[in-house]
């Protein structure tokens, strides 16, 4: 098939592509490197079936540069990690928004089915555990992650009401991590793991007792790609409910890593969620789909992944 990726050069991105060229398909990518890695595409480029060019889903003539008739569309292009996308709030949003419409115009124009990668973020500071896809959230519309929480809400609106003319799914994406996560995006794994091999503190924020459930990245995309191939509308929760306090992550990572560094308490950042984890109900029924990789495995080759780009 000849399929699209948007935000093809970041962390899902490029393990998606690699799935996707590893299962015989013609992938293009378009990302406009705000997070994504100009190295991960000279990687993927080596495959013939892989081409990629620089472009904002914002624009809609940049969308539609290299235009083939798409079997199917992945929508990933935003910044996931609130040091990114609180960089830059009202780009955020507009991406969440301006942006998917623009790639539901595409669609429409190749009848391709998009998928749209959502957020465990839509569920907030959740009032509910786990969390259900028919679980509304908690989200602070006025606090400094609401560009991000509500321009995913506003996302899966648009998508939802597209429905009505188009394929669309949408994938609720968990904590996600594993090799191409960038070592500055400031979500905890990476941070945790860079901060060992550095011989620098852990940053612990608040009493280190919030929970997060953890995915390895190679589960997450076999989840995106079982759903675009079912007839599965969403959304779905893809994620790991294992669930791990974040002190328990920052111990693990230690002892991993060998390294001597010490642990850091700093404030909570504000809205940051007590407690997160999937209800994974639906994705096991609809699509026979859960998670492989355990947290060992899946810290060993994301660890051995650090060292090899921190050489």
């Amino acid at each position: 098939m000849n399929i699209l990726i948007t935000g093809g050069a970041g962390f899902i991105g490029t393990n998606l592509a690699l799935r996707l060229l590893e299962d015989g398909n013609h992938v293009h990518a378009i990302d406009n490197m705000s997070t994504g890695s100009i190295e991960n595409c000279k990687l993927l480029a080596k495959n013939p079936r892989f081409s990629w060019h620089l472009g904002d889903i914002c624009d809609e003539a940049d969308l539609r540069r290299n235009y083939r008739p798409w079997h199917q569309i992945y929508n990933l292009a935003c910044p996931a990690s609130p040091v990114a996308y609180q960089a830059d709030p009202l780009r955020t949003m507009l991406t969440c928004v301006d942006g998917l419409a623009n790639v539901l115009s595409l669609a429409k124009s190749s009848d391709a089915k998009v998928l749209q990668a959502s957020t465990s973020e839509v569920y907030g500071d959740p009032t509910v555990h786990p969390q259900r896809e028919d679980y509304w959230g908690n989200v602070n519309s006025m606090g400094p992650r609401s560009c991000y929480d509500e321009g995913k809400r506003f996302a899966e609106t648009l998508c939802f009401e597209a429905r009505k003319r188009q394929q669309v799914s949408v994938a609720r994406i968990f904590n996600t991590y594993g090799p191409f996560m960038h070592p500055t995006d400031g979500r905890v794994v990476s941070n945790f793991i860079v901060q060992a091999l550095h011989g620098e503190p852990l940053t612990v924020y608040g009493d280190g007792s919030q929970t997060r459930s953890f995915a390895y990245v190679s589960d997450t995309v076999d989840g995106l790609i079982r759903l675009m191939d079912s007839d599965e509308m969403g959304p779905v929760n893809l994620g790991n409910p294992v669930e791990f306090t974040v002190m328990d992550l920052a111990g693990l990572v230690l002892t991993k890593t060998g390294s001597k560094s010490r642990i850091v308490i700093k404030p909570l950042p504000i809205d940051d969620p007590c407690r997160r984890r999937p209800d994974i109900g639906l994705a096991s029924s609809r699509l026979g789909w859960h998670p492989r990789v355990g947290i060992d495995k899946g810290l060993d080759a994301t660890i051995s992944y650090f060292k090899g780009v921190m050489k």
